[in-house]
């Protein structure tokens, strides 16, 4: 290929300076209009609740308070409970869901797997219709007995799918099926061949799957009301919700409580303990993401090419 044909080509692909200028433009609009609601969160969680009621929300706290973080560590070794409990369903979830939707998508994305049919239509029927919240709680702790257990918080999202349709469309433009028939030449059975050259050539879309299971469960609360009583077992999301339904029946209700209790409950940090909360809960996610983003880029825009 000449110089002249690269030079050619390299125009194609390229997009004008203008174009360049207006993209680039909405991307940082983009990215203004994600970043600057979680800094007014921030602020807002660090704003005395007095300075809130008399001057609103703003960027800038007229004074400064940590009243709303206190008043949340103050529940004690619940907090500490629920992030241990969080943390340990979102590593042992995240990981079983990974391995349970990559085996799933590996052999409907083989074109010499003779029930792959089958399977992708047991696949898709599933997006299409399901038995409903009664049958699926009944099921759950009749015969799963996931009442109570920390299975009812795992056990739910170990299959998405809609994750697993895009795993199979990357394992299609990625992994060549002569790459496989040359292992299993070579003496690979299939668990092998997957582990050891599907699995990490396949690593942007693994990754981009298991970055959606770990959000799905760090911000799940919603099997931990159905299925958990225990308050050792309730996860950080659920807790944090309960906070806030008790503390706007408190506040609600303050001046029917007398004496200095009814007096405690009406200064109560609402508006600032609701984004102490908000804060509590996404800084571990927004910390782990940078982590995973030279995966999340290439495998979300290649698995979303649905074939």
């Amino acid at each position: 290929m000449g110089k002249q044909t690269k030079t050619e080509l390299n125009r194609l692909n390229s997009i004008s300076p203008k174009s360049n200028f207006i993209l680039n433009a909405i991307l940082l609009c983009y990215s203004l209009l994600c970043i600057v609601p979680l800094l007014l969160v921030i602020a807002v969680s660090f704003t005395d609740e007095r300075m809130l009621a008399i001057n609103g929300y703003s960027f800038w706290p007229q004074k400064l308070s940590a009243f709303a973080y206190q008043f949340i560590i103050s529940m004690g070794n619940q907090v500490i409970t629920a992030y241990i409990i969080t943390i340990l369903v979102t590593v042992i979830g995240t990981a079983l869901s990974v391995v349970v939707m990559a085996l799933y998508a590996f052999p409907i994305s083989r074109k010499d797997f003779k029930y792959k049919n089958f399977f992708t239509f047991f696949l898709i029927f599933t997006m299409l219709f399901n038995g409903g919240l009664v049958s699926t709680y009944l099921i759950g702790v009749n015969v799963l007995h996931l009442k109570d257990n920390l299975w009812g918080l795992i056990f739910p999202y170990l299959m998405n799918a809609f994750w697993v349709i895009i795993l199979r469309t990357f394992y299609r433009t990625n992994i060549p099926d002569s790459l496989i028939e040359s292992a299993k030449i070579d003496g690979a059975g299939e668990f092998m061949a997957f582990f050891r050259i599907v699995f990490p050539l396949a690593l942007p879309g693994i990754a981009t799957i298991g970055l959606f299971a770990m959000l799905q469960y760090w911000n799940d609360w919603f099997l931990a009301a159905l299925y958990i009583n225990d308050p050792k077992l309730v996860p950080l999301a659920y807790l944090l919700y309960q906070v806030q339904t008790s503390m706007q029946y408190l506040m609600q209700n303050s001046s029917n409580i007398g004496g200095r209790a009814g007096d405690i409950m009406a200064t109560m940090p609402s508006e600032a303990a609701r984004m102490a909360m908000v804060v509590i809960s996404v800084l571990p996610i927004v910390i782990t993401f940078p982590f995973f983003q030279k995966y999340f880029v290439k495998g979300l825009t290649v698995g979303a090419i649905k074939g």
